[in-house]
């Protein structure tokens, strides 16, 4: 029997106007939006569709902005007969994937991640802190460099590892660019800094992780419809390490190709991409060439998608 895994992305592929086509054509996902308005007590949505890239680009807006345009997609494919038994988010999609199990819900997990923005701004000064994607050099390689680049410039640890051969580096300004060099002599073959306000996903991050500790410890957690799996270990997360996982998680590298290779041990063969671009089905491309990609982030998406898990029921 198939088994299907929805996943959620993570920042970085929000844009101007995503899930508006989905917001204007099925109730559903236009009430998903509304709920964020409300929540957060402004034109939440019309800054989505409508505002500055600069604006939505703030993490404080792009976290929650992401959450609502990725759960509105996943709460249209639910009215259309879709299922899933396991779902997983890169990063800030972990939130989103704990909203769609039913974990948490919607109306708090979106201003607490409106807060996890705040808090992760503010943890490292602007300019201080930044991201590298490493190509094409395996872990224990890439572990060496990070460790030798710490010793000589400054803080620096792998924060993604997204797929074989594509891992994410994350720390001080002078630690990064070093292991940028390291990497290169290592034989990597491509070491770039990516376009980030901070160094995301490493120890810098501590300070955030302590201002949410408080926040999640008040959320409430119901139980599963679908297994979650954690970004920090790769695994099932259950109802009472919920808040530990995600606060672990702002410090802690996400471990997204164990997260792929947990769910195609457990025989899933199709992973739903629900939010915005493609991004994650690209990943789990390179991870398994076999598995089933569906991304849904409009209309013609949302439809093809559904056509395609229908024909497999048959």
């Amino acid at each position: 029997m198939k088994k299907t895994a929805v996943i959620f992305p993570g920042q970085g592929a929000q844009h101007i106007g995503m899930g508006q086509e989905l917001a204007e054509k099925y109730p559903e996902a236009k009430k998903v939006f509304e709920m964020a308005d409300h929540a957060l007590g402004e034109h939440f949505s019309e800054m989505i569709f409508n505002g500055e890239e600069a604006i939505l680009k703030r993490t404080e807006n792009t976290q929650p902005a992401l959450l609502t345009a990725s759960l509105a997609a996943w709460k249209v494919l639910e009215s259309q007969g879709v299922k899933a038994s396991y779902t997983a988010g890169h990063s800030l999609g972990e939130y989103s994937a704990l909203t769609a199990s039913g974990t948490l819900s919607f109306t708090e997990t979106v201003q607490v991640v409106r807060k996890r923005g705040q808090f992760m701004e503010e943890a490292v000064p602007e300019g201080k802190g930044t991201m590298a994607a490493i190509l094409g050099l395996d872990r224990d390689k890439l572990e060496k460099v990070t460790k030798q680049a710490s010793e000589e410039a400054g803080v620096v640890e792998p924060a993604n590892f997204n797929c074989p051969g594509q891992i994410v580096i994350s720390g001080s300004v002078e630690g990064v660019n070093r292991a940028v060099e390291l990497a290169k002599e290592a034989g990597a073959r491509r070491a770039m800094l990516l376009q980030v306000s901070g160094p995301f996903h490493s120890s810098l991050m501590q300070p955030a992780a302590e201002k949410m500790k408080p926040e999640l410890a008040h959320m409430d957690v119901n139980g599963q419809s679908m297994q979650v799996i954690a970004n920090v270990t790769g695994r099932p997360v259950t109802k009472e390490n919920v808040t530990k996982a995600l606060t672990e998680q702002i410090s802690s590298p996400v471990l997204w190709e164990d997260t792929i290779r947990y769910l195609l041990d457990q025989g899933v063969d199709t992973f739903i991409e629900a939010g915005p671009g493609k991004v994650l089905s690209g990943l789990v491309k390179k991870v398994s060439r076999q598995a089933v990609t569906l991304p849904v982030y409009d209309k013609e998406t949302l439809e093809k998608a559904v056509e395609h898990l229908k024909e497999e029921e048959k």
